[in-house]
């Protein structure tokens, strides 16, 4: 006898439609994990009573836990849909969209206030023409492993959703922001553009509004250290600002 896995979805028709709840019933197979769900509610769009329904809106990209696209909420936790195995949900399996980004259509979010507060910060860096300038600067190994850490962020928003300080009104740029700016500051080039951008981690919604509550580190999929990025860019700001005051 074949069995089905219960699945609740909060959905929403449009950006400023109200929500609601819907429940579906889709045959299992072994190794399933949310996205497989949300694929089989799309080929058999119909709700558990057999009623017609339209398909449910998400967002995925690579399905191994690399683009971030595809991060909801999963009963009650925020994590990446394509790495939720039904196996080990209960059921029946509730999904909700992150709550602290503006929901275009059910399970899909827009993030770009993520993207906007990156370029806020120089999350780059910058390449003065594309003629060959010889071998770069060489990076000490150490930093190399901490790099690679920062560097493994998607933007995939679930620091944000965990955050006491992060909300839909206020202007704080968030800890994945804040990871990367360390992350910049930390290569051997784009260190040069450290002091200005030490200045934008500071401006209206920066590092100050930090709490501290460190729940990003634990909704971190990646288990980055963004704690440690945060105090040491705390320290970089005093040293940044102790140099500017004896320059002048």
């Amino acid at each position: 006898m074949s069995k089905n896995v219960e699945i609740l979805v909060k959905r929403q028709d449009s950006p400023k439609a109200p929500s609601y709840w819907v429940e579906f019933s889709v045959p299992y197979e072994e190794g399933m994990n949310v996205i497989s769900l949300l694929q089989g509610i799309r080929r058999d769009p119909k709700d558990k009573s057999g009623k017609s329904v339209t398909p449910v809106t998400w967002e995925s990209s690579c399905l191994e836990e690399v683009c971030g696209a595809c991060t909801m909420v999963i009963n009650g936790k925020v994590r990446q849909a394509c790495t939720a195995l039904v196996d080990q949900l209960e059921q029946p399996i509730k999904l909700e969209p992150m709550s602290k980004f503006p929901v275009e259509r059910d399970l899909r979010v827009n993030r770009q206030r993520i993207f906007d507060n990156l370029k806020k910060v120089n999350a780059w860096v910058e390449v003065d023409g594309y003629h060959d300038l010889g071998p770069g600067p060489r990076q000490n190994p150490d930093d190399q492993t901490t790099t690679y850490k920062y560097s493994e962020c998607m933007s995939c928003g679930c620091c944000m959703e965990v955050c006491p300080q992060f909300t839909k009104d206020n202007d704080f740029i968030g800890a994945a922001v804040l990871g990367q700016a360390r992350l910049f500051n930390m290569h051997p080039t784009g260190e040069m553009q450290m002091p200005k951008r030490l200045d934008k981690v500071t401006d209206k919604g920066g590092i100050q509004d930090c709490g501290l509550a460190q729940q990003c580190v634990k909704a971190c999929p990646k288990h980055i250290p963004l704690v440690e990025a945060i105090g040491q860019l705390q320290r970089d700001i005093t040293v940044n600002k102790v140099f500017g005051a004896l320059k002048k």
